[in-house]
C-alpha cells in the first residue's frame, strides 16, 4: 500500500504555476473560511508559516503579524474535485486509487494499492520516486510518500517518517516487509489516524507513543476510550484487515467498430460514423450530457492511423447532425488498402440542456422547423459547426466579453465565451462599438475638452460633452505602479448635428479620437 501525502494541497492548488493565483507561492498566502462571525485561516503556504501564521488563526490576528498576507476564500468543493482529478491521474501507476481529505490545514492525500504493479516500474522505490517527481512537477510542494504492508502503516510513514529532502528516494519512506511494528513503535499516537480529542485524552493519560499503547491491556483501553484506538492499532500493525474501497474506474467516452472486410468508399465510412454516433446516444441520455468535441480514428490495413476531429457550438446528441459534421472532413480521405477499424472518442462532454419545441409552427427549437427565434439560433449553431469542420476551429470565431476596465482588453475573440466570462456585455460607461487607433486632432479652441478642433479635414464644434472618465493601466499586474502619465482621460463629445466622438487626452496632454458612436 502507498499513501501520497500533500501537506499544503489546498494552497498549492491555488498558487501553483498556471493557477488562478500564480505567484502566491513566494509570498505569504492563506485560504480563509468563515467560522461563525469571524474569518479564520483554513490553510497557509510555506512562506506564511515561516512568517509566523498558521491554520486556525483569526484573519485579523494574522494580518497583524503579517500585514502583506495574501488571502483568498477557501473552496472545499474545488479542493475535493482537484484531489479527485489527481487520484484519477494516478491510475497510470495502479487502477486502485482513492482520496483522503482535504482535511484541516488544507492537507490532502491519495491512497494507491500498488500490489502487483510495482514491478512494472522497476520496484516499489522506483515507482514511488517516479510518482513523487511527477506530482512535484505539477507544482505541489512538500510531497511525501509512505509505502508499507498496511494502510495505517503507509499513512504513518508518509506523515512521520518521510522527509522532504533526506532519504533515498527523497521524500519517501519505504517500510520493509515485516518491519512495520519495529518502525512504528517510536512514533507519536497521532500516527494512528485518531481524532484530535482522542489524542488529547491519550496525552493527558501520559500515553504519547504507539509503544505506550501497545503495552496496555485491551479491555481497560477499550472501556476508557472506545474500540477505535485498538482498531487503529491493529490496522497499522496488520493484526486486522482494513477494507480498501477504490474510486470507480473512469469509463471513457469511446466506441469502436471493427469491419469483417476493409472499407474504403466515402459512403461506407459515413455509414460507419453514423453507427458510432448512434451508439453514444443512450449513454449520453443516461448521463444527461452532450458531445462537444469528437475524435475519429480510422485504422488502415497498411498501418497508418487517420484522425478527424470536429467540435460543436453546444452540447449535442443528434447522430445525424454529428455525422454531417464528420462528412465535411472526409474530402480527400486516403483509405489506402482499406480501413479495418474505427474508434470514436468524445474528448469533451458537457451537461445537456434540452429545449421544449413549441406547439406553434415557426417557433420551435428543432433545426428542421420553420425558422423562429429559437429555430434560427439552432440553425446558426449548426452552420457554424459545419464551417468549423470545413475551415478549422481557429478560422471561425466571434467577439466575446472579457472582464476588464480597459476597453482595449474588454473584448476577446474565441469560438465561445471563455471560462469565467460574463454571459452578457458588462454595463459600463458607453463605449464605441468599434475602437480606432488613436488619431490626433488639431485643437482650434483650447478648453477641456476643446470646444473646437479639426479631425479628418473637418472642423468640429462641441455642443455637449460628458466626462472625464479616467482609464489607467492595470497596476495590479505589474511589480511597479504605472507612471502618472500613463492614465488617459476620455470624453464623449457631440456636435450640433448629433455626431458623437470618443475624445481622449493622454498623459502628454495630446488630444486624439479613439472611436465614433453610432
Amino acid at each position: 500500500m502507498l499513501f501520497l501525502w500533500l501537506p499544503r494541497f489546498a494552497t498549492d492548488r491555488v498558487t501553483r504555476p498556471g493557477a488562478v493565483c500564480a505567484g502566491g507561492r513566494d509570498r505569504p498566502f492563506a485560504l480563509v473560511r468563515e467560522t461563525g462571525r469571524a474569518a479564520t485561516l483554513h490553510a497557509v503556504n510555506r512562506a506564511a508559516e515561516a512568517a509566523g501564521v498558521f491554520a486556525g488563526l483569526p484573519l485579523t490576528d494574522a494580518r497583524a503579524v503579517v500585514p502583506a498576507l495574501m488571502a483568498r476564500p477557501a473552496a472545499p468543493a474545488a479542493d475535493v474535485a482537484a484531489l479527485g482529478a489527481l487520484a484519477t491521474w494516478a491510475t497510470r501507476h495502479t487502477p486502485w486509487t482513492t482520496i483522503e481529505g482535504p482535511g484541516d490545514g488544507g492537507a490532502g492525500g491519495i491512497w494507491l494499492d500498488i500490489t502487483g504493479c510495482a514491478h512494472l516500474f522497476g520496484g516499489e522505490a522506483a515507482l514511488a520516486r517516479d510518482l513523487r517527481q511527477r506530482v512535484s512537477g505539477f507544482g505541489f510542494s512538500a510531497v511525501r510518500l509512505g509505502v508499507a504492508d498496511t494502510q495505517g502503516a503507509a499513512w504513518a510513514a508518509a506523515r512521520f517518517l518521510a522527509e522532504d529532502d533526506d532519504g533515498e528516494p527523497p521524500g519517501v519512506a519505504l517500510l520493509p516487509e515485516g518491519a512495520q511494528r519495529q518502525l512504528l513503535m517510536g512514533l507519536p499516537v497521532e500516527a494512528l489516524r485518531l481524532p484530535p480529542d482522542v489524542v488529547e485524552t491519550l496525552r493527558r493519560l501520559g500515553l504519547r507513543r504507539i509503544a505506550d499503547l501497545a503495552a496496555l491491556p485491551r479491555a481497560p483501553l477499550t472501556a476508557r476510550l472506545g474500540p477505535l484506538v485498538a482498531q487503529r492499532l491493529d490496522h497499522a500493525l496488520g493484526r486486522a484487515p482494513e477494507p480498501f474501497t477504490p474510486r470507480p474506474p473512469v469509463v471513457p467516452w469511446r466506441e469502436t467498430l471493427a469491419f469483417p472486410e476493409p472499407i474504403g468508399r466515402t459512403e461506407d465510412v459515413t455509414r460507419a460514423i453514423a453507427t458510432l454516433c448512434r451508439a453514444f446516444r443512450p449513454r449520453l441520455e443516461r448521463a444527461d450530457k452532450g458531445a462537444r468535441r469528437l475524435l475519429l480514428e480510422m485504422a488502415r490495413v497498411d498501418g497508418p492511423l487517420l484522425h478527424r476531429m470536429v467540435g460543436t457550438s453546444r452540447p449535442m446528441r443528434d447522430a445525424g447532425a454529428l455525422t454531417r459534421l464528420f462528412r465535411e472532413t472526409l474530402d480527400g480521405l486516403d483509405a489506402g488498402f482499406g480501413i479495418e477499424a474505427m474508434t470514436l472518442t468524445l474528448t469533451a462532454v458537457e451537461p445537456f440542456t434540452a429545449k421544449q419545441p413549441a406547439f406553434v409552427r415557426g417557433t420551435g427549437a428543432a433545426p428542421s422547423a420553420t425558422p423562429g427565434a429559437t429555430g434560427r439560433e439552432a440553425e446558426v449553431a449548426l452552420l457554424l459547426d459545419r464551417l468549423r469542420a470545413r475551415l478549422g476551429a481557429a478560422q471561425v470565431v466571434r467577439p466575446a466579453p472579457r472582464q476588464s476596465h480597459d476597453p482595449d482588453a474588454a473584448v476577446t475573440h474565441a469560438e465561445r465565451a471563455p471560462a469565467g466570462a460574463p454571459g452578457t456585455w458588462p454595463a459600463t460607461a458607453p463605449r464605441p462599438p468599434r475602437l480606432l487607433a488613436p488619431e490626433p486632432v488639431e485643437v482650434l479652441e483650447e478648453d477641456t475638452p476643446p470646444t473646437r478642433f479639426r479631425w479628418r479635414r473637418r472642423d468640429w464644434r462641441v455642443a455637449r460633452a460628458e466626462g472625464p472618465e479616467r482609464i489607467a493601466p492595470a497596476w495590479w499586474h505589474g511589480a511597479q505602479p504605472p507612471a502618472p502619465d500613463q492614465a488617459r482621460d476620455h470624453w464623449r463629445v457631440e456636435d450640433a448635428a448629433g455626431h458623437r466622438l470618443w475624445l481622449v487626452r493622454d498623459g502628454a496632454a495630446r488630444w486624439c479620437v479613439r472611436g465614433v458612436f453610432p
